[in-house]
């Protein structure tokens, strides 16, 4: 059983803090130096994609497609990109806004096929403006379709639920059980119950990062229980630039990006860790 660490290329977007953007090539030199395992990007466009993947192959990242398929017809160029571009799994935003339950399951289930089909894992990402924006919807979503396994952006649901607390109550803190208990992958940035990202270097936001901690950290645990002993369990660091990041009034983020995305990559490293030496 493995535990890897990306990050996402889109949250390269804008640095470094204060100065020129880095190059595409200087983008993944830092990541591959920051000790990440891989990085996430959209394998769509292929100029984009030939010119990313030896880069990564000189640098020794491994590699993710990030899709937002309508369709399953559209997922199949999806898949053919994540094949042409070594995805060792996909990450899919599914479209579709749907107001019961039974609606999206014949396009979940066919993009699930058309994934085993062609030897890729598949996760479907928990995110707002998606058909897994809202928590209770996804909540049914995962008893409807068992088979279905998610990314945790867990975020989104913070954010869309505006949990009261920390500490928040028993029963979200039930149905974030529930949700982590069925990721087989992460998306990692800490929100609070108004801001979709908050910097984690501001002490007044630890509580945010606590709160988050411990959701990775049960998923982490049920991921471990389950799995078996090839599995791989990955998590992509992906803090967004503006507007996800907050900036001031001269437009300037308010803290150091890049910096923050090193701290989520070390702390999650820490708790998988902590449960390998528990056993």
């Amino acid at each position: 059983m493995r535990f890897q660490v990306y990050q996402s290329y889109w949250g390269m977007g804008g640095l470094p803090y204060g100065g020129d953007d880095w190059s595409m090539e200087e983008n993944l030199a830092k990541i591959s130096e920051g000790g990440f395992d891989g990085v996430e990007f959209l394998m769509e466009d292929k100029a984009h994609r030939d010119a990313m993947v030896p880069l990564c192959d000189k640098y020794n990242l491994k590699r993710s497609n990030i899709v937002f398929p309508w369709t399953p017809a559209e997922f199949a160029d999806d898949i053919a990109a994540a094949k042409d571009g070594g995805a060792t799994h996909l990450n899919l935003q599914p479209m579709p806004i749907t107001r019961t339950v039974a609606e999206p399951i014949p396009y979940l289930v066919r993009c699930m096929d058309m994934a085993a089909d062609a030897g890729l894992e598949l996760f479907f990402e928990t995110h707002r403006d998606r058909t897994t924006t809202d928590m209770y919807y996804t909540l049914d979503l995962i008893e409807a379709v068992p088979e279905m396994q998610l990314c945790g952006d867990l975020s989104h649901f913070l954010v869309g639920r505006e949990f009261s607390g920390p500490p928040i109550s028993a029963q979200n803190q039930k149905y974030m059980n529930q949700i982590v208990e069925r990721c087989g992958a992460f998306h990692g940035r800490v929100a609070s119950r108004e801001q979709i990202q908050v910097s984690i270097t501001f002490p007044h936001n630890k509580v945010w990062f606590d709160l988050f901690s411990g959701w990775w950290e049960h998923g982490f645990r049920a991921f471990r229980e389950r799995a078996g002993n090839d599995s791989v369990l990955t998590f992509v660091v992906e803090l967004g630039p503006p507007t996800y990041a907050i900036q001031g009034a001269d437009g300037t983020e308010l803290s150091d990006r890049w910096e923050e995305a090193l701290m989520i990559k070390d702390r999650v490293r820490e708790i998988w860790s902590r449960l390998e030496e528990e056993g």
